[in-house]
């Protein structure tokens, strides 16, 4: 792979250089240390977070976390007319896309799966479903391993959605009209029961219908989400939520490829069912409780315990184009194999954390230490069944009803979580900082009615980082991080991946962040070595690989901004080298690819060696705002062996927007100039690719009263 610098990536870096450039000689010059005034905004209009608790779970800004963190405001999801969690995280650096089996959120954080690595509010939230935004306050993205507060999982990072809270007074509505027949209506309701805000309540939900440029493609969804605030005392508060998801859509698991590249069709064609909607649909449907108990006892101590019971029921059946081969029976004289089958998961879980936060002086310096216990179990009962779906035209489906789907046998376990974790944040003196902290996990999991052994695995994740100082916008840092990933992790243990040890990753980074134009923008670089051993892989049919040891070196470059004269800005740059260092793994017998070729040295899948994107906003006249963004994904592999290349491509996005009087109009123009494609594939097959939208629009009305 050509892993020279686009001119678009080379572009970015020079936008990145002057910023850096900037802060460090002003900063070098400069003899006054003192805090200049900071603009702090809420997550409604700013690009530029000045905190974010996911990497410590404490109040600190970003300056003093030793580590990255990348946040995603509400300013910017409404700006750019995010719809999807993907749509959400996918301009983030080193961030990139999965398919998901067409039935989840999923992506691959520095060259890594992050499949299971979804938190809300700090809570665990892996089940397997596509997301809605209409709660969501911001996304923050942790990037390196986080066991040492989350547990297993997180080896590139890890995505927390922070969600609305009570304790404002709002009323907004919202309708989105697009391309595809797509309709979406919002509401976002909060209250204050009296004007000491002793009770307040908010509820927000959305409801969505839309059709795709997918042929058959489909989608039904509806969220709520209320909850309550309740001040008990001064010092404390209970705030109860829930939430209710039901999403229906097309299972889409895309197109094949042919000769090293994803096969020359229009974007539209389906090769599942000709009865989709009834044979080839997933439905999901989420709920989940939360109660949070916070109490300050004094100035130093304070305890927060956090309780979650969530549901998850799904029902997937789907079409999985294969293999294409000559046949010359065929008008194109191409064949597709494909394979059908259905899954059915019923799973539900408890999640209990407690933790406190003590504020001390210790000799001579000052901490923050955080002590916490969690404990968790997961109930999870699947069913896998198969069907017959025969070939077809590769160029040109011929679809038939889905055939009924038969055999399997149900699979029903558990897992279970104990832990407990302390975490140290210290201002060693005024110019050096330190971050602490090391967890311990037991984590059991048992198969019921089955020969299959349980196991039990424990762990230490520790993580240790050093902050220098030098000026109030200055902040450079070094740390090291460690994390584990238990065999199966987020799925039942079976025969195939039972036997396998969990696999471990240790992060190295180091990186600055440069606090600039007195506080309204900010400049991160990092660099970084991520390294996972015992690796594993998993097929759309559940074959479990051993694949060895994974790395990625990398480059890390992020610049958000409010700027005067109305700009806001962010952008973003990842260099990465991801590739598999230590294997015994040889391809013999994997479908669609050839025999004998050996896993080591090959890159990650679906991980560009570069990406890049910015996104910019001008408000101009008394009532206009104007944006366009331009992103850039280089070429990525679809497969383990490296046997078949999604191209590199450039898209434009852009936004015009109205308001006035409590009203916004805005406009969203996606793919501007029509391109073609590939957004995502699998990640471990030669199939399973999908394409990327082409170009489409939105209008959003909303209404503040």
């Amino acid at each position: 792979m050509d892993r020279r610098l686009t001119p678009m990536a080379a572009a970015l870096l020079a936008v990145f250089s002057l910023p850096f450039a900037t802060g460090v000689f002003a900063q070098t010059a400069a003899t006054d240390t003192t805090l200049p005034a900071v603009n702090v905004e809420g997550t409604a209009n700013t690009y530029n977070a000045p905190t974010a608790s996911s990497a410590t779970k404490i109040d600190a800004p970003l300056r003093d976390i030793p580590q990255t963190v990348n946040v995603v405001t509400q300013s910017l999801m409404r700006d750019k007319g995010v719809r999807s969690m993907e749509d959400a995280v996918k301009a983030i650096p080193g961030v990139s896309l999965s398919n998901g089996d067409g039935q989840r959120d999923q992506v691959s954080i520095r060259g890594f799966s992050a499949i299971g690595d979804q938190f809300v509010d700090g809570m665990r939230d892996d089940a397997l479903y596509f997301r809605d935004l209409s709660n969501i306050e911001q996304i923050e993205v942790v990037k390196g391993p986080a066991s040492v507060l989350y547990g297993r999982g997180s080896s590139g990072g890890m995505i927390n959605r922070i969600t609305k809270k009570p304790g404002i007074d709002k009323s907004e509505v919202g309708l989105t009209v697009g391309s595809w027949n797509q309709r979406r209506g919002e509401f976002d309701i909060a209250r204050k029961a009296d004007e000491e805000g002793t009770v307040s309540f908010r509820m927000t939900g959305a409801v969505e219908r839309a059709d795709s440029f997918r042929n058959q493609q489909f989608l039904e969804r509806e969220a709520f989400a209320p909850s309550v605030l309740m001040k008990l005392s001064p010092d404390t508060t209970l705030l109860l939520q829930a939430d209710y998801l039901h999403d229906k859509r097309l299972t889409d698991f895309g197109i094949p490829s042919l000769n090293g590249r994803p096969i020359n069709v229009d974007p539209s064609t389906y090769y599942g069912s000709a009865n989709a909607r009834d044979a080839d649909s997933v439905e999901a449907t989420v709920s989940s409780t939360t109660a949070t108990l916070e109490h300050r006892f004094n100035d130093t101590w304070s305890l927060r315990n956090a309780f979650r019971y969530y549901q998850y029921k799904l029902d997937r059946y789907n079409v999985v184009p294969g293999a294409v081969t000559a046949n010359a029976t065929f008008p194109s004289g191409y064949q597709v194999a494909r394979t059908r089958s259905g899954i059915a998961r019923d799973e539900h879980g408890i999640f209990n954390q407690t933790e406190l936060t003590q504020k001390a002086e210790l000799a001579g310096m000052a901490h923050q230490i955080l002590y916490g216990v969690e404990l968790g179990v997961q109930d999870r009962w699947q069913w896998s069944r198969t069907g017959t779906a025969g070939v077809t035209d590769a160029f040109n489906p011929v679809l038939t009803n889905g055939t009924p789907l038969s055999g399997g046998t149900p699979n029903r376990g558990s897992s279970t979580v104990a832990a407990a974790y302390v975490q140290d944040l210290v201002t060693l003196t005024e110019q050096w900082k330190a971050l602490l902290g090391i967890r311990y996990d037991r984590f059991k999991q048992e198969v019921f009615n089955s020969t299959i052994p349980g196991r039990t695995d424990t762990a230490w994740s520790p993580r240790a980082g050093v902050v220098y100082q030098p000026s109030a916008t200055q902040s450079y840092y070094v740390s090291v991080s460690k994390s584990f990933q238990p065999s199966a992790e987020n799925f039942n243990l079976t025969a195939a991946n039972a036997p396998f040890a969990p696999q471990e990753t240790t992060s190295k980074e180091i990186g600055t962040k440069l606090d600039l134009f007195d506080g309204k923008a900010s400049a991160n670089a990092a660099v970084f070595s991520v390294e996972r051993t015992n690796m594993t892989s998993i097929s759309p049919s559940g074959v479990t690989t051993a694949l060895g040891t994974q790395r990625t070196n990398g480059l890390e470059l992020s610049f958000a901004a409010n700027l005067p004269s109305d700009w806001k800005i962010s952008a973003g740059y990842a260099l990465l080298d991801a590739k598999i260092t230590s294997s015994t793994a040889v391809s013999n017998n994997v479908a669609s690819v050839p025999n004998g070729i050996a896993a080591q040295g090959k890159k990650a899948t679906l991980t560009p060696d570069h990406s890049a994107n910015v996104w910019m906003t001008k408000a101009f006249a008394p009532n206009w705002t104007a944006g366009a963004g331009v992103t850039y994904v280089g070429d990525r592999f679809a497969d383990t062996y490296n046997t078949v290349t999604l191209p590199s491509y450039t898209t434009v996005d852009a936004m015009v927007a109205y308001r006035v009087k409590g009203v916004d109009l805005q406009l969203n123009i996606f793919n501007v100039f029509d391109k073609k494609y590939y957004a995502s594939a699998h990640g471990s097959v030669a199939n399973s690719i999908t394409p990327g939208a082409p170009r489409s629009a939105q209008l959003t009305a909303r209404y503040a009263f």
